[in-house]
């Protein structure tokens, strides 16, 4: 979490040209490709977050909360939850 509201601007608009570190950069390249198509995530991409300097227990984190996000958005969009 963070109070810098150009850091949050920057991500919304791209969070490919967002002022990140390279890890944080990994991670979200990570989430996309698995919120994208998760059949898509290979070996080569855990080896990427390996690199990136995450462990095991920091990518299982990482699946499963982008995991769960993306779970719990799509049931609330199914249900119409926040329109009009």
């Amino acid at each position: 979490m963070t109070l810098d509201k150009e850091l949050v601007e920057a991500l919304e608009k791209d969070y490919t040209t967002a002022p990140l570190s390279a890890q944080d950069r990994a991670m979200l390249d990570h989430v996309v490709k698995l919120t994208k198509d998760a059949t898509k995530v290979s070996k080569d991409d855990i080896e990427g977050l390996r690199r990136a300097g995450f462990d095991d227990r920091a990518i299982l984190q990482i699946t499963l909360i982008a995991s769960w996000f993306n779970y719990i958005n799509r049931v609330a969009d199914s249900l119409g939850v926040g329109r009009d």
